[in-house]
């Protein structure tokens, strides 16, 4: 809120009941006075006073029921006749009424109040016509302020109904702007719980396996026992640098938030790690590698990442062989990991599968995985060269 006061158009607007009670006995305290000139006795122009007031008074009820109060003055404004009175000055209230009418209502109804009024007008006005009261230009000046105070209140609801879908379409574009923030966020969340179990689970793995190791070989092999530390170390280093590299995510001034995103390149570094820790890993390349987006590159890196994480955690100690082939095509580049291992049994749907599986599908890619025939569990990514997500 700006904390400013209210001007007088929002202190009117909050009490326009008051404007409609000036306007009400303005019009009636107008109009008691010239009564007398058309009344030829008392009765008569009690008469009148009242008529008048049954024609101002019912404007006050004009937000609630303008029809009714319509229909009121309406028949207010008949009994006049019978009086034998030319028209009135509250007989004005009958173009507030049209007005108010066609304001609230389709064209249609409101055209037929306005016609109702300009008929009565008529009515009223033809037994005078000569007199000193009314003369024919005046009554056809009558009848098109009648019908151009009905178009106005037409236009002001065509105008009111035009600001009002304005305003809806506004709040939906609001709506529609929230909802996709809050996908969008949904979406950098699990990417980043992606990114981070890929990092924690890889990392982690290894480091146990190689600690196991050296400290199986720390008194009979020491100096292997030393290399395996040291690879520890370095593993260390890397999924430190990845993990600060995610948090940069969250919080933009974390050091090394600007750092590249691992891609291809840094594939061998990661089979080297898996080899470190006792994994037989074989890299075939084929095909010439086409220009990549970095969210494809992201996405390889990954899959192998956790491919060899999910060989390591399941493929038992018997496995002799993990095959790694990366094929390169004009349109598309294809990862596939095999291991003669016993493969996941109770994990197949665990969220190391499903985060590839989402991967390469917000890339337009497609993966498969399953056990190998013959014994073995086999990985396929197939993703598009530019990725639909990139």
């Amino acid at each position: 809120m700006s904390g400013e006061p209210p001007g007088p158009g929002s202190w009117l607007r909050e009490r326009v009941w008051l404007l409609d009670l000036l306007v009400v006995i303005g019009v009636f305290l107008y109009n008691v006075p010239i009564i007398p000139t058309y009344a030829d006795d008392a009765m008569t122009g009690i008469g009148l006073i009242i008529v008048s007031a049954a024609l101002c008074a019912p404007y006050m009820l004009r937000r609630r029921y303008p029809l009714a109060v319509f229909g009121i003055m309406l028949v207010a404004a008949c009994v006049q006749l019978l009086f034998s009175a030319p028209i009135l000055v509250a007989d004005v209230m009958l173009l507030f009424a049209v007005y108010n009418v066609a304001t609230g209502y389709r064209w249609w109804a409101s055209l037929t109040v306005a016609l109702l009024a300009v008929g009565w007008l008529l009515v009223a006005a033809i037994p005078h016509l000569g007199d000193e009261f009314l003369e024919i230009g005046q009554l056809g000046v009558l009848v098109v302020v009648t019908l151009w105070v009905w178009t106005w209140g037409t236009l002001v609801r065509i105008r009111r109904q035009y600001i009002a879908g304005l305003r809806e379409r506004a709040e939906q574009a609001e709506r529609e702007r929230e909802t996709n923030a809050r996908i969008a966020v949904a979406d950098e969340r699990a990417r980043i719980a992606r990114e981070i179990h890929d990092i924690v689970s890889h990392s982690l793995s290894v480091v146990v396996v190689m600690s196991d190791g050296a400290a199986a070989k720390v008194e009979s092999e020491p100096e292997r026992a030393k290399s395996a530390m040291l690879g520890v170390l370095d593993t260390g280093r890397t999924a430190l640098a990845e993990m600060r590299r995610m948090l940069g995510v969250l919080r933009d001034d974390e050091p090394g938030s600007q750092a590249p995103q691992p891609g291809i390149t840094q594939l061998e570094d990661l089979i080297e790690q898996s080899r470190a820790a006792g994994m037989p890993v074989a890299l075939t390349v084929s095909g010439e590698r086409p220009p990549l987006s970095q969210g494809v590159e992201l996405t390889v890196y990954r899959v192998v990442q956790e491919a060899l994480t999910n060989v390591r955690k399941h493929a038992g100690s018997q496995v002799t062989g993990v095959d790694m082939a990366l094929t390169y095509r004009p349109e598309e580049v294809e990862v596939r990991v095999a291991d003669d291992g016993r493969g996941p049994t109770d994990d197949v749907g665990g969220h190391g599968l499903v985060g590839m599986r989402e991967r390469t599908a917000a890339h337009g890619g497609t993966f498969q995985a399953g056990a190998r025939v013959g014994g073995g569990f086999e990985l396929v990514a197939v993703l598009p060269r530019e990725g639909e997500g990139a």
